[in-house]
């Protein structure tokens, strides 16, 4: 029974957070993001973070069996394999790769290496698979989830869920405290008569059927073994603190068995493939054809309201394409510069940030944009607009009130273009101090492929 209970709370969770980083029910279960461990400690979430460890002290790792997308990812993997025939895992003695990951990926946060924490985060990683499947911008998103769902699906086909206690950071965390949960799986060494099929059931290769152990640090409260023991020698429930001691050690009971160091090999299998998108010609009105659009260069990256600063948007993003799935009008997307490469990025070539969205600040779990309402929003500076006169077809002779007429903060004016001349051409002028970086003018601008007026972004976001 317990078993069923979790694996329809995992069909649950996995169904709702995939729908959801496929831009899907945002407002109806955007709040299960926010439960991702990961994302909450770098937002700071306490509620979540102690929450998490505490039902893991209690009951053990049970977030990585049906919270964490990538953790039922591995598991439908590891059931086809079953299906297919090839059913039997085997006891591992705990190796020491899971600890030194958990310290480069800690190394790693502090250094600010986004790229590498990005790589490792379980949560960023499924958000990356679905985003690049439904989504994809560029192909440097579909390509790096392509690589990682491979080497997961090799992993889980050869080695259970090796990736959750080996690779991934919040699965050994969560292993040093599910080691003293109060809740756990035990053997009744009375009932048991040394079959070793729970053994041969456990994806994790945390069950030592020769002496009776299991090593919660490792076990997900996956259930599987319970019933594929026959004799009911296997359960779920209240430890005792024998219990406690001989379930949390995978040593001294199993001296016996081979010492030598178990072999961990990940079999990283890259694929060169390119998303080619082709354009095709739009004709306007069946006379002319319209040339795409094209981001101009910017001299300053603009990040979303809410964001603060680059600064803090970089650090607490982990690039899990949430926001990027999600956002209605497509200004952001995936940077594909090395520094933050995958982070998302704005652009106003297919839309700009309309006033009163604020979707992306409710979503994202790592508080790399934190929620704020459209009245604050229209207070935020993120950016100004600049004129590329070269460009513009009112300084050039032509008659274009675009981005003056769309502007919805006002801060686009017309003024002569010949100061002495009041009979000159009008030519528009920014005045910055009332420009919020909304990317309006610069995505109705027909200026074709670059238009001649830009957003260029503030390192430190101002509230007027």
């Amino acid at each position: 029974m317990l078993r069923k209970v979790r694996i329809a709370l995992a069909a649950i969770f996995f169904i709702c957070i995939t729908l959801l980083l496929a831009g899907i029910g945002g407002q109806w279960w955007g709040w299960m993001a926010k439960l991702q461990f990961l994302p909450a400690c770098m937002a700071l979430n306490l509620a979540v973070i102690v929450g998490v460890l505490l039902v893991t002290v209690l009951l053990g790792r049970v977030y990585c069996s049906f919270i964490c997308p990538l953790g039922v990812l591995q598991d439908l993997i590891i059931r086809l394999r079953r299906l297919s025939g090839k059913k039997k895992f085997a006891y591992r003695k705990a190796g020491f790769l899971r600890y030194a990951v958990l310290a480069v990926f800690i190394v790693c946060l502090i250094a600010d290496l986004q790229f590498i924490v990005a790589l490792i985060a379980p949560y960023s990683a499924y958000g990356r698979m679905i985003s690049g499947l439904v989504h994809p911008h560029g192909w440097i998103v579909p390509t790096v989830a392509g690589v990682t769902f491979l080497l997961l699906a090799i992993l889980a086909w050869t080695s259970g869920r090796a990736w959750c206690n080996e690779i991934c950071p919040v699965g050994t965390v969560l292993g040093l405290f599910s080691r003293f949960s109060l809740f756990g799986v035990h053997i009744d060494r009375s009932r048991c008569v040394g079959c070793k099929l729970c053994e041969k059931s456990c994806k994790c290769h945390c069950i030592d059927a020769a002496s009776g152990t299991v090593d919660r640090s490792r076990c997900v409260v996956c259930l599987d073994c319970i019933g594929s023991c026959r004799k009911g020698g296997i359960s779920y429930g209240p430890l005792t603190r024998k219990a406690q001691k001989a379930a949390g050690a995978s040593g001294p009971a199993s001296a016996g068995v081979d010492e030598s160091r178990r072999a961990f090999m990940v079999a990283g299998v890259l694929l060169g493939t390119s998303a080619l998108s082709h354009a095709q010609n739009k004709l306007d009105g069946g006379l002319a054809p319209v040339v795409p659009k094209r981001a101009p260069e910017r001299a300053q990256r603009i990040t979303p309201p809410g964001s603060g600063s680059q600064k803090d948007f970089y650090s607490r993003c982990t690039a899990c394409q949430l926001c990027v799935s999600n956002c209605p009008n497509s200004v952001l997307r995936p940077s594909t510069d090395l520094e933050h490469l995958m982070q998302p990025q704005m652009g106003f070539e297919k839309g700009f940030c309309r006033p009163e969205c604020t979707l992306c600040s409710t979503l994202c779990p790592a508080g790399a944009i934190t929620a704020i309402t459209p009245e604050e929003k229209t207070a935020i500076h993120i950016g100004h607009a600049v004129i590329d006169y070269s460009l513009c077809v009112s300084y050039n002779g032509g008659h274009c009130r675009s981005c003056g007429s769309h502007c919805p903060a006002g801060a686009i004016s017309y003024v002569a273009k010949d100061p002495d001349d009041e009979m000159s051409v009008r030519i528009p002028t920014v005045h910055e101090d009332s420009c919020i970086g909304c990317g309006k003018c610069e995505y109705l601008c027909p200026s074709r492929p670059v238009s001649a007026i830009r957003v260029e972004g503030y390192n430190d976001h101002i509230i007027s």
